[in-house]
């Protein structure tokens, strides 16, 4: 098979626990890696790098987002690409899912 297809994302995380954030590779080859995360209202990823491109795409709920300093909010829908080296943290302002793709 050289494919494969999620009809729906959030049907990856099943249950989110009070309080937890909740993650899932669902791909992880030689070019890339793909997971997905569920978090609990008020959880958090603090500021962090990542050495290679990685875009998110924010599936369900809030979050707050930083991305070199600059704030925002995301929501369903919201796509965002960082190069390399960017300092960047994410807050669940709801339970949110958001799944991140690595490029390698």
């Amino acid at each position: 098979m050289n494919f494969k297809i999620f009809e729906n994302l959030a049907d990856q995380i099943e249950d989110i626990p009070e309080g937890s954030i909740v993650s899932k590779t669902i791909e992880n080859n030689d070019a890339y890696k793909t997971v997905i995360f569920g978090f609990d209202t008020g959880q958090e990823l603090s500021e962090h790098q990542t050495p290679m491109h990685a875009m998110i795409y924010f599936v369900s709920g809030e979050m707050d987002l930083s991305l070199g300093g600059e704030a925002s909010v995301a929501k369903p829908g919201t796509w965002v690409h960082m190069e390399p080296s960017l300092p960047h943290s994410v807050k669940a302002k709801e339970p949110a899912i958001m799944l991140l793709v690595m490029v390698k």
